[in-house]
């Protein structure tokens, strides 16, 4: 009996390990329609351009092995639209969370089993790696679109900076 509840506690911090070195994949949203802050249109909900298109799916080849239980984006369509074609191949629905809210989006991450992948906007993604515990900062330029921050959990927590096409 003895060796099966030490079996059963070595099983679950195993689990619990594992858990705690879950994997964070953090993109900004793919390419707008309207071309973004060039033209002085930040205040609308453009949807995202053909390139956008195509790096959406781009992010979705790149993605759909690694693991991913949970998609989070905001209300905004161009973060919805770069998840999309990876929920539909994974059978996902994407969370949406206020682009304001930071801190409840870090708590959904920290809960979730699994790997997630945030979609979020050049001034949010910063946010939330740091908010992960990475004390590296990280920026993301407002034309930059191909930028793919892999945050590995745990104890120390660290970044990968990839980019896509």
């Amino acid at each position: 009996m003895k060796r099966a509840v030490l079996a059963l506690a070595l099983l679950l911090a195993s689990a619990a390990a594992a858990a705690a070195q879950s994997t964070v994949f953090v993109v900004r949203h793919a390419e707008r329609a309207d071309g973004g802050a060039a033209n002085g249109m930040m205040g609308n909900d453009p949807d995202l351009s053909e390139a956008g298109r195509a790096r959406a799916e781009s992010l979705a080849a790149v993605l759909k092995d690694a693991g991913i239980t949970a998609i989070y984006t905001t209300k905004f369509r161009r973060t919805q639209q770069t998840a999309a074609p990876l929920a539909k191949a994974l059978g996902l629905t994407p969370a949406t969370i206020s682009s304001r809210d930071t801190a409840g989006l870090l708590e959904k991450i920290k809960a979730a089993a699994g790997n997630v992948l945030v979609v979020g906007h050049s001034n949010t993604v910063p946010e939330v790696v740091k908010g992960l515990g990475v004390t590296v900062p990280v920026t993301v330029g407002d034309a930059e679109y191909d930028n793919l921050f892999i945050v590995r959990r745990g104890e120390q927590p660290a970044v990968l900076r990839l980019h896509y096409k």
